[in-house]
């Protein structure tokens, strides 16, 4: 470690600040989730953290509420991407707190004229790339600019031993040397406890405290089905026929998976979306609003979707494929039941994945990686493999102990699926003409479905390490307790401000607020106040034309 990053380390002592006026104030939360004060409370102490919470926890408050009481000063946060970093930075404008993000979308002017503004201290939040990071000429004007703390999002990519290691990563380990009286905190979703060590190490974090949220999600129910080519596309359409509320997530294993899927579920007359990595841009920034924005129910993708999403009523992830790792497949599922309520997490694979994942294992040159690659694959065939709690494998990987040994919230546990338990009849469509045994294509291989679905099957620190317990979702209501014409004209007027604005309707307000609206029908802004989300920017921008908006929509 550097001379300077050994240096006698000052803490600062905060005052007793009104954090709960400032979360009311700027985000109009009423409480903050577990653990989030304590690691806002560390931070403005100048302490380092490192901070292991699940997918929808809550991380980014984190950080913003201490941006948004240090006046004058900075948090810069490394962010792996471009639309994460614009979609926060959005929301951020519209609670009133002074946020910028530099990368690539921006032309040269535009970033000189940001880096100035950045170095008058004009910012509360500075989001940038581990890329832009590691050029010498941003660590000379950065030194310029007032940083309060470094916030490193999804810091797990930092470690070889990670599912989603990012050479890049690597070079954050400067920021001690460059900036040696700043604290880092550490942020990640999923890592087990070799990968939270290899963080704290790589990041020369400083006895740092450390929040580790509990990986147990009783919300979620659990399903391994293992099938085949000819029964996976019926038990997928069976299950979005299963969900029919809320938004549903489609993992495909790839790109050409992807366009057979939807195709596949438009023919059985299910709407659903694609999104990928090699779509452009536009069109795939333009699906991900359509399906935030629920103008679109089921999204197709990719693992590239999903990092950084937080959309509250996702009632059901399914998976095509066996993930790579429990780490992907923790991340990926856990964007279900963000609102706290019931959500099932499907995981329907093939022997054929088997062959693929061992196939790209056996490409990787580099010994060791290819040993922790082997070491992922074993542990994800364990969890699909093995007749033990699927809540308590989870939870046992990321080094949590549950006493508990059983969850009645997984297949293993008993608590299954009618329609996955029911049989499943496919059948080849006809061909005009007899094909020779090297003509035959499985089903989906082409851009059009080759199944037949038959109407059967279409239906506080101990020392400085901080355990919290699971977590609780947004205030929300049951999707059909909300009244749907009101629903769905507050809905409207969202999407209608979001488009004058250019900005994602979740930026403008989430789906729990509105719902949350719905419910207590307020009459006057004082009453809208109340409501969960409706800070005093967002009442003061919007709070008439909500009322106006319900006045309009409901009976006199």
């Amino acid at each position: 470690m550097d001379a300077r990053a050994r240096a006698p380390y000052t803490r600062r002592v905060s005052a007793s600040p009104d954090l709960h006026g400032l979360l009311r104030r700027y985000w109009g939360y009423h409480e903050f989730r577990p653990l989030q004060e304590r690691i806002v409370r560390s931070l403005l102490g100048g302490h380092d953290v490192c901070v292991v919470m699940p997918t929808g926890g809550g991380k980014s408050l984190c950080y913003q509420v201490p941006a948004a009481m240090l006046s004058a000063k900075t948090v810069v946060v490394l962010s792996p991407l471009i639309a994460l970093m614009q979609d926060q930075v959005a929301q951020l404008t519209q609670v009133g707190i002074p946020a910028a993000f530099l990368n690539s979308t921006l032309s040269d002017r535009e970033q000189f004229a940001l880096i100035r503004r950045a170095r008058e201290g004009s910012y509360r939040l500075l989001y940038l790339s581990p890329e832009r990071l590691a050029r010498q000429d941003t660590i000379e004007w950065l030194r310029q600019v007032p940083v309060s703390l470094f916030a490193i999002d999804e810091a797990h990519c930092i470690s070889e031993w990670g599912h989603e290691f990012r050479p890049e990563y690597r070079k954050l380990a400067s920021l001690r040397e460059h900036f040696p009286n700043c604290p880092i905190a550490a942020f990640t979703a999923s890592a087990t406890r070799h990968v939270r060590h290899d963080i704290i190490e790589q990041l020369c974090l400083r006895d740092p405290d450390k929040y580790i949220a509990s990986f147990h999600r009783p919300n979620l129910r659990y399903v391994v089905k293992k099938c085949d080519a000819r029964t996976q596309p019926a038990l997928l359409v069976r299950a979005l026929r299963a969900h029919t509320t809320g938004s549903v997530i489609v993992y495909a294993p790839t790109i050409a998976r992807v366009g057979q899927t939807v195709a596949l579920l438009e023919a059985a007359g299910i709407p659903a979306i694609p999104y990928h990595g090699k779509m452009d841009a536009r069109e795939r920034r333009d699906n991900q609003e359509r399906w935030m924005s629920d103008e679109a129910r089921v999204l197709v993708g990719t693992i590239a979707f999903g990092l950084g999403i937080n959309k509250a009523a996702v009632r059901a992830v399914i998976h095509l494929s066996l993930p790579k790792s429990i780490e992907q497949y923790y991340q990926e599922a856990g964007r279900a039941g963000h609102d706290g309520q019931p959500a099932d997490c499907i995981l329907l694979w093939q022997e054929f994945d088997v062959g693929l994942l061992t196939h790209f294992i056996q490409q990787i040159e580099d010994p060791e990686e290819k040993e922790r690659a082997w070491k992922r694959y074993h542990a994800i065939r364990h969890f699909v493999d093995t007749p033990v709690c699927r809540h308590r494998q989870i939870c046992l990987h990321f080094g949590e102990i549950r006493k508990e040994h059983s969850c009645n919230a997984c297949d293993v546990c008993g608590c299954g699926l009618e329609w996955l338990d029911e049989p499943v009849i496919a059948a080849r469509a006809k061909r005009k003409r007899k094909k020779s045994p090297r003509q035959r294509t499985p089903a989906i291989s082409s851009n059009r479905p080759s199944v037949i679905l038959r109407r059967a099957d279409t239906v506080g620190p101990t020392k400085n390490l901080v355990v919290s317990p699971s977590y609780p979702g947004h205030p929300s209501v049951p999707c059909a307790d909300r009244p749907s014409d009101l629903f769905e004209s507050l809905r409207q007027w969202r999407q209608k401000t979001a488009k004058e604005q250019n900005v994602p309707a979740f930026v403008v307000m989430h789906d729990t607020t509105l719902e949350e609206i719905c419910r207590t029908r307020p009459r006057t802004l004082a009453e809208l106040h109340e409501v969960h989300g409706i800070g005093e920017r967002k009442l003061e921008m919007y709070g008439n034309q909500i009322l106006d908006t319900l006045k309009n929509s409901l009976p006199s």
